[in-house]
């Protein structure tokens, strides 16, 4: 469900109301059926639409307490009694995108009406040192002996926690930041994770309507873009050290004290442990699941999958490190020898 301090809910609407917005047929029986919001599979009630759009989310959806859950049409669902009714569609990301702007017209939430720099809203503690022209938004908070630097920007709903230090020109939406957070200039939290239903057509983007939660003593290097979750949140975990120049997708959940460098890029709905460390330019894919204190290499890449806590990794797509050195090694020797051979 969208966090209120962020979005205005434009709902309830009928199932049929929904359905007739996404362009897809509405179930009889159910037209008539009151949703309230749009949820998760997992935080989805009785009165919430949810959505299955992988093959490999189809068994949490017979433990799902969801009303409605759109899924595509013709996919195999499982057996038993389901507490969801099922809405089939051709595209359960464009159906998810309507319903989604059915519900938030105004996701993106950057049209503000305010005539002064601090809305009067707004909850400042003792301390606090807001430089000149810093932006602070309707509702948010900040805590006492927080700095932040010039121009910086704090969103509606945005609340930062005691004795952090924000940087110049930096912009947080969406998020709620803990105590002794660090944020270095130019840095960019809470902004719309890069979600898109493609086609023949083009693209429709879907509304992100997540949160970033970023927990305490974490450190946020300059200019590093950290998306918010397109339903749920992306977690950043305590003590997390971030370099410049990162960018951490949607959903994505880091766990404590990880080290992520420079130049780094992780894709969405990735988990990573505690302890985790990302050389630089590490690319991590989309799914990837990093186990409790493994380490990749400078310019490593994580392809969809599962990779063991405990372990180093290096090269494209990452294996373990001494798979990975021996394959190098035996790759040099193989040109050795055909240098050779040419040569004569």
């Amino acid at each position: 469900m969208a966090d209120t301090r962020f979005y205005d809910n434009r709902g309830p609407f009928t199932l049929a109301k929904i359905c007739e917005h996404a362009s897809i047929p509405s179930p009889e029986a159910d037209g008539g059926s009151e949703i309230a919001d749009l949820a998760t599979l997992e935080g989805a009630g009785p009165s919430h639409l949810t959505f299955c759009a992988a093959k490999d989310l189809v068994l949490a959806l017979a433990a799902s307490r969801a009303g409605f859950c759109l899924v595509a049409e013709g996919v195999a669902l499982p057996t038993g009694q389901l507490k969801t009714r099922p809405v089939p569609c051709h595209s359960v990301q464009h159906a998810l995108a309507a319903a989604a702007e059915l519900f938030y017209p105004e996701h993106n939430g950057t049209a503000w009406t305010q005539d002064r720099a601090v809305h009067p809203s707004a909850r400042i503690g003792d301390n606090v040192s807001l430089a000149p022209g810093v932006v602070v938004g309707p509702n948010a908070e900040i805590g006492a002996g927080t700095r932040v630097g010039p121009n910086a920007v704090i969103g509606r709903g945005v609340a930062v926690g005691r004795d952090c230090d924000i940087g110049s020109h930096v912009a947080i939406s969406h998020a709620y930041l803990g105590d002794g957070v660090i944020v270095l200039p130019g840095a960019q939290v809470g902004q719309a994770g890069f979600g898109f239903a493609g086609s023949k057509e083009g693209h429709v983007g879907i509304p992100q309507l997540g949160r970033v939660i970023v927990q305490d003593r974490v450190e946020i290097g300059a200019c590093t873009t950290i998306d918010r979750g397109a339903l749920g949140d992306t977690v950043i975990g305590e003590g997390t050290k971030i370099d410049n120049l990162v960018q951490i997708g949607h959903n994505t959940r880091i766990g404590r004290h990880c080290v992520i460098v420079a130049q780094t890029g992780i894709s969405g709905s990735c988990e990573l442990g505690d302890f985790v460390v990302l050389g630089g330019q590490v690319g991590i894919s989309d799914h990837a699941h990093i186990g409790d204190g493994a380490r990749f290499a400078a310019r490593g890449a994580a392809t969809p999958g599962v990779y063991p806590g405990g372990q180093d990794y290096g090269g494209v797509p990452a294996r373990p490190m001494k798979q990975w050195r021996r394959e190098v090694a035996a790759v040099a020797r193989l040109a050795k020898r055909g240098r050779q051979v040419r040569d004569g």
